[in-house]
C-alpha cells in the first residue's frame, strides 16, 4: 500500500441521488412550478428535473447517496461527518406537528447528521452541520473536512454528506436556473486515491443576501471570476495549468462568457449534466464529476477547479489533482 503523507488530503468514494420524480419543462410549466418559460429554460440548457415525492425527505435523499459509498466498504473509520444543508428546514427531520403540539423543541432538534451516524453505525464519528451557504454547501464541507484532518492527526476519515429538497408547492426555478431535489456525498481521507486536494477560496458578500435574481445574475460573472482569480494565486497556478473546470449547472451560455474573461479554452468547461438533472441544489460539482470520472478523459496529474456559486451570496471553488 502506498503511504500517505499525513499533510496530503484526499477526495473519493463520490455518489449522489436524485428526487424520484423525473419531469421534463413542459410538464412543470402546466403545473406552475416555474417562473419562466420552458422556451427560455431549453435554451439556458436545461430540459428535465427531479422532485421528491410528498413521502421522499431529504434524509432520504442522504441515505441513497451515502449506501453506495458504505456497500464499497469506505466509511469503516470514519471520525466525523460534516453534513451539509442549503435550506434551514433540510437541517431538521423532526416532526413540525409534534413541535406544535407539544411545544417541546426537542422536535426541532431532530437532526440528520445523527441520524445517518446511528442509521450506519459509525459509532466513533462525530457530528457537525454546514449550513448558511447555500448551494456552496458542498464544496464547503469538503474543505470543512479537509480542515478537520489536518487538525486531528488520529483522524484518516471525514464523510461529507450534502441533501436538499424543496418543500412541497415550492417553485423549482432560481435565478433563472431548473431545481432539483437531490443529495451528494464524498470521503475526504489520507488515503491516495481519487483527487489530491490542492486550495479552496470562499468569497461571500453578506450585503447580498436578499438579492433578487436579476441582482443575482448580474453579480455572478464578477464575483466567479474573482474567485476562480484568488483560488488560482492561493495554489501557485495560472488558467493555462487548469485541465478542466467542472461547473454548477447553471445557464451554459453564462460559462462561454466567463471562459473568455478566464482566459479558459471553452473545451476544457464541463457540466454535462445539464439537460437531465438541471441545477441539484449543492449536489451538481460531484454529479459533473462522476460524469467527468467516467468519461475516460481523466488522466493523472490533470488538475481540476470545481466552482459553484450560491445564495448568501456565496461563492466557493475547490482545486483538486487527479492521482
Amino acid at each position: 500500500m502506498i503511504e500517505a503523507d499525513v499533510g496530503e488530503v484526499y477526495l473519493d468514494s463520490l455518489s449522489f441521488a436524485l428526487g424520484g420524480c423525473r419531469t421534463n419543462l413542459d410538464e412543470s410549466v402546466a403545473a406552475d412550478r416555474l417562473v419562466s418559460s420552458a422556451e427560455d429554460l431549453r435554451y439556458a440548457g436545461f430540459e428535465w428535473h427531479h422532485r421528491c415525492s410528498d413521502d421522499e425527505s431529504p434524509y432520504d435523499l442522504a441515505g441513497k447517496a451515502v449506501a453506495p459509498i458504505a456497500a464499497a466498504g469506505q466509511l469503516a473509520g470514519t471520525a466525523a461527518i460534516v453534513y451539509a444543508t442549503c435550506l434551514p428546514l433540510n437541517a431538521n427531520v423532526g416532526a413540525t406537528a409534534d413541535w406544535e403540539r407539544t411545544r417541546d423543541v426537542k422536535y426541532l432538534m431532530d437532526f440528520p447528521g445523527s441520524r445517518l451516524q446511528s442509521d450506519y453505525e459509525l459509532d466513533d464519528a462525530v457530528v457537525l452541520g454546514l449550513g448558511q451557504q447555500a448551494c456552496t454547501s458542498m464544496l464547503g464541507s469538503v474543505r470543512l473536512a479537509a480542515a478537520l484532518l489536518r487538525a486531528e492527526p488520529d483522524w484518516d476519515r471525514v464523510l461529507c454528506v450534502s441533501s436538499d429538497r424543496f418543500p412541497p408547492g415550492a417553485r423549482y426555478e432560481q435565478a433563472y436556473n431548473l431545481i432539483s431535489d437531490g443529495a451528494a456525498a464524498c470521503v475526504v481521507s489520507r488515503v491516495p486515491s481519487g483527487f489530491r486536494y490542492l486550495a479552496a477560496h470562499q468569497i461571500t458578500n453578506g450585503g447580498l443576501a436578499t438579492a433578487g435574481d436579476d441582482e443575482t445574475v448580474g453579480t455572478y460573472f464578477s464575483y466567479t471570476r474573482r474567485l476562480v482569480a484568488e483560488t488560482l494565486d492561493r495554489a501557485g497556478m495560472h488558467a493555462a495549468d487548469l485541465d478542466w473546470v467542472v461547473t454548477q449547472n447553471t445557464n451554459e451560455r453564462a460559462w462561454r462568457i466567463l471562459a473568455r474573461l478566464l482566459n479558459i479554452d471553452a473545451d476544457r468547461i464541463w457540466s454535462p449534466s445539464i439537460a437531465e438533472v438541471g441545477h441539484v441544489i449543492s449536489a451538481d460539482n460531484v454529479i459533473n464529476l462522476v460524469a467527468l470520472n467516467e468519461s475516460g478523459k481523466l488522466a493523472s496529474g490533470q488538475r481540476i477547479a470545481l466552482v459553484m456559486a450560491g445564495f448568501g451570496l456565496n461563492w466557493q471553488c475547490l482545486i483538486l489533482e487527479v492521482c
